[in-house]
């Protein structure tokens, strides 16, 4: 049995609990035995073709999980991407990727009744690409393996306890970390997972609040923003016991009123090159730091964090260095070979370690303490977001003869981008440069704000003056 493959874990809860729900949808479920079924009939329907990656654009449903454990078993990879990403884009994670096949919502249907089919998935195989903004002005792919998952899995076991009665609400968009979180962690260790319907979704926070009243959700794990919202409007699932907050820095007034209820709140940490986390840290109980944020934790299992200088060197407790993370989470790596690989080395021990480009620092009592990135790199609604990537789109602009885009701070220190543009012509319009950027970007990488200027600002070494740059000041929400 390949317990240490997505699939061989996932395959030793169908044995052990055949009956029990895997996933579950309003008006609809599956148990493990019927998911596992349903796996075997869509990777029948490629199986002959021996693909390396396989894209998923789905509709988040039973069927999408389906499709993702069928690849796995088939020993391919999966790349995922949701429907409403504009097409370009699309289309170039999938060529890039080597894609030859792409699961659609239409692929799943009349499937046919097949015998299990062989499980072709190694340990050291890739298990998905994950597609995050990149320098180069085009999306870089990180490949994460079935170790590294399935080590996630159990790291969160050992940590939150996760396992059958568990139900873990699945809110994230496929290609983030918090979705392999949300649906790994369940599957991997037997717990049920439910799938909200796109209006739900889309939705208001009470819309979401009921339905995981309905599912008995007990675990949810999400952006900081979301919290933001349980506590705004003082509302949770009645069977909640596990609150995780990712993707971005958590603040105290995110959770003034839910850290004093009945159920454990934590703040996580880790980018996608090292698969999901690389720490924990419990908020419920704990006060924020002198700058509003809590913590970030200790290292999970499997897995180890150090603080080093430009040296490579650790630092002592107290001093800020830049957080580098050890372990079985350490992805391959990137599709190619763009600038960002050189973040990941080999040490002389052999051991292989990611330079996070965030930088932060120990505390005594062994808690990390996350403070910003060394770049320009951003977080937008817990996304990252490179403006460089952003710029170099808004330059390709028919409508824009020179263009920048910088990061600023909102009242509550959360990043939003600003676009400056010299017009290529006169009747130049605001609406055809959006178009334009939404046709090759994800919605939450367009600027918030544009600034049409005669001209672009230069030092006397010929580099933007950011200092002369207009700041489009916003204001943060308010409680």
């Amino acid at each position: 049995m390949k317990e240490r493959t997505i699939y061989g874990r996932f395959y030793s809860w169908v044995e052990k609990q055949p009956e029990a729900v895997a996933v579950s949808e309003d008006g609809r479920s599956v148990t493990y035995r019927e998911l596992d079924g349903m796996a075997n009939d869509i990777m029948a329907k490629f199986y002959s073709k021996e693909e390396s990656f396989v894209g998923i654009v789905m509709s988040h449903s039973i069927e999408m999980v389906a499709a993702m454990l069928a690849v796995l078993k088939s020993g391919a990879a999966y790349v995922p991407a949701e429907p409403s990403l504009p097409k370009e884009r699309i289309d170039y994670m999938m060529r890039t990727a080597g894609a030859q096949l792409v699961i659609t919502d239409e692929f799943c249907r009349n499937l046919p009744l097949s015998q299990p089919m062989p499980d072709r998935s190694t340990d050291k195989g890739v298990a998905y690409v994950l597609y995050t903004s990149g320098t180069t002005g085009r999306p870089k792919g990180v490949v994460v393996e079935n170790h590294s998952v399935v080590n996630y899995a159990e790291a969160f076991e050992h940590e939150f306890h996760t396992g059958p009665g568990d139900v873990m609400l699945q809110y994230s968009i496929c290609s983030f970390d918090i979705f392999v979180e949300e649906v790994f962690t369940t599957l991997l260790n037997g717990a049920t997972l439910a799938i909200p319907s796109k209006e739900v979704h889309e939705g208001t926070i009470g819309d979401l609040m009921a339905f995981c009243e309905r599912h008995g959700i007990t675990a949810i794990s999400g952006f900081p923003y979301l919290l933001a919202d349980m506590n705004r409007y003082k509302c949770y699932p009645s069977k909640l016991r596990l609150l995780i907050s990712g993707g971005d820095v958590i603040r105290g007034a995110y959770v003034t009123w839910l850290k004093n209820q009945d159920f454990a709140i934590y703040n996580t940490y880790g980018p996608s090159e090292t698969t999901v986390c690389a720490t924990y840290y419990r908020v419920d109980n704990a006060h924020p730091l002198d700058d509003g944020t809590y913590l970030i934790g200790k290292s999970i299992k499997g897995v180890e964090v150090k603080i080093l200088d430009d040296s490579m060197n650790e630092v002592p407790d107290g001093k800020t260095g830049e957080i580098c993370i050890l372990g079985e989470g350490v992805s391959r790596g990137y599709l190619g070979n763009p600038p960002e690989q050189a973040n990941f080395v080999t040490l002389d021990d052999g051991t292989r370690m990611y330079r996070s480009g965030d930088l932060g620092y120990r505390m005594s009592d062994g808690n990390i303490a996350f403070l910003r990135r060394k770049d320009k790199q951003v977080m937008i609604l817990g996304r990252r977001v490179e403006p460089e990537e952003v710029e170099n789109v808004l330059n390709e602009s028919p409508c824009v003869e020179r263009g920048v885009v910088r990061s600023f701070t909102d009242e509550q220190e959360l990043a939003y981008l600003t676009a400056y543009f010299v017009p290529s012509h006169k009747n130049c319009q605001l609406s055809r440069i959006k178009r334009f950027l939404c046709s090759r970007l994800a919605d939450f990488m367009v600027p918030e704000f544009f600034v049409k200027m005669d001209d672009i600002p230069l030092t006397a070494r010929g580099k933007v003056n950011d200092r002369a740059l207009p700041v489009v000041m916003k204001e943060g929400e308010t409680e």
